[in-house]
């Protein structure tokens, strides 16, 4: 008979060791719980060795980061799992940099947790790296939200390993910033990084400032020019909007990503570089693809990996963290003493659809840090700053959030007291509310009511009469 593997659990957390031991035991293995990282390199002195560690990274004495780096260097082999309730990208790129196998961020799920344990032990098949779905303006990656969570687990990962991302999400989720992480974040980061918006460069000059050029090369080129590949030779090349790169160009880019190698504009001598580049867009390039405006070849070289950035409306539980580091940040850059939002006035940034996602929230924080009179900034104050929080604004989701929230409270009543048909009769309050209003806004036409609504004339009269009958 088989004899379970050992798992040490280092937390500590008397709590997190006690249920993931638990739990870890239940599934079949046998389970040994620490305090602390002086507790493991005594039982491995004492020659004791686990299958596999789990330690959490905050922890008395040396870190779980430190320990991780004394297992390694004694035990090399050893699969570690790094645990903890700070999911940043400093620490998942110090766990996957020290060797750890996975990161399992907290709190957890524990069927996740023995899952992940499963998956980690010797003899278990291998795990892909798979692209990860899922930021923000200043000079940090930050945010609890699974998405970001999952994101920052990805950058750690992916920034030990050369490989080619594809950053995408919509404009002003940050995605220049993941991409200042991978490369801060891996072997090249003593190596330069250079940045270049191919959007934001005429077509005639973009080929010159990839690839550089030879004095004469053209009309006013009086000297060698070297370009963005050869600047960012051994470090990162980080190409946004590349959707927007012209054909000719992307064939040019094609060559380099295979060959590694380009020939300045003008130039007859063969230049050899060494660059991991990291792409962005906010485009869907496969329907580009599709209508011959992006070469599939180049797609499949940019996309070996895909980090995608969610919205801030898909992250909204990470405004307030947000919201207070651009607070601060301002703060300090302009001279102005530290501000911070009321509860209401946190409850009214959750509220809106922030379509300029995290660089439209940082535009406000620092119009509020500089416009705002008190220490406390309040419902009353957004307005100074930020027009879309005027009544008359044309925020969206804030009506949105206002009515549901409504629903909600209107719903958990009614089940605290068990009452019967709540969803048929949420429905009809929902028909009378919308049609009432239809109806007041085009002076009882019921045409013209059911039109703005979207239904047809016969649906509207149907629902009157059902409304009243209700009545």
């Amino acid at each position: 008979m088989t004899e379970p593997a050992r798992i040490w659990v280092v937390d500590d957390d008397r709590s997190v060791r006690f249920v993931l031991a638990a739990a870890l035991e239940e599934a079949g293995f046998q389970v040994t719980a620490f305090a602390d990282a002086a507790e493991v390199l005594a039982a491995l002195v004492a020659g004791r060795c686990p299958d596999l560690l789990l330690t959490d990274v905050r922890m008395p004495g040396d870190s779980g980061l430190v320990l991780l780096d004394k297992v390694k260097a004694a035990l090399p082999h050893l699969p570690v799992i790094v645990m903890s309730a700070h999911t940043d990208v400093a620490s998942t790129a110090g766990a996957f940099r020290g060797g750890a196998q996975e990161f399992l961020s907290k709190p957890f799920d524990m069927d996740e947790a023995v899952a992940l344990v499963q998956r980690a032990l010797p003899g278990s098949p291998p795990r892909p790296v798979a692209p990860t779905p899922t930021v923000e303006g200043g000079q940090a990656l930050i945010g609890q939200a699974p998405a970001m969570r999952a994101l920052f687990r990805a950058i750690g990962r992916l920034a030990q390993v050369p490989l080619s991302v594809l950053i995408t999400g919509e404009t002003g989720t940050g995605k220049e910033l993941v991409a200042r992480a991978l490369h801060r974040e891996s072997p090249r980061a003593g190596k330069p990084f250079i940045a270049l918006n191919t959007a934001a460069i005429p077509a005639e000059l973009l080929e010159s400032e990839l690839f550089g050029h030879e004095a004469g090369a053209f009309t006013g080129a009086q000297r060698r020019h070297l370009g963005r590949f050869e600047q960012a030779d051994g470090g990162t090349l980080f190409l946004d909007e590349i959707g927007d790169m012209p054909a000719a160009l992307q064939t040019r880019l094609l060559r380099v990503l295979a060959e590694g190698e380009f020939f300045r504009v003008g130039g007859r001598e063969l230049v050899r570089v060494d660059v991991r580049v990291i792409a962005a867009t906010h485009q869907p390039l496969e329907a580009l693809v599709a209508q011959g405006r992006f070469r599939a070849d180049l797609l499949h070289r940019l996309d070996v990996v895909r980090l995608h950035l969610p919205p801030l409306r898909e992250r909204r539980e990470d405004i307030p963290l947000l919201a207070g580091r651009f607070l601060t940040e301002a703060a300090q850059r302009l001279g102005l003493p530290p501000k911070r939002l009321s509860p209401a006035a946190l409850e009214r940034l959750r509220a809106h659809a922030w379509p300029g996602n995290v660089r439209e929230l940082e535009n406000v924080c620092w119009r509020l840090a500089a416009l705002a009179p008190g220490e406390r900034i309040g419902p009353e104050d957004l307005a100074l700053a930020w027009p879309e929080a005027t009544p008359g604004g044309n925020d969206d989701g804030a009506s949105e959030s206002a009515w549901t929230a409504a629903l909600a409270a209107w719903a958990r009543a009614q089940l605290e007291v068990g009452a019967a048909d709540i969803h048929a009769r949420a429905r009809a309050l929902l028909d009378q509310t919308l049609l009432d209003a239809a109806l007041a806004r085009h002076a009882g036409h019921r045409q013209r009511a059911a039109r703005a609504l979207g239904l047809s004339r016969n649906t509207v009269t149907r629902k009157l009469g059902t409304s009243r009958k209700r009545r």
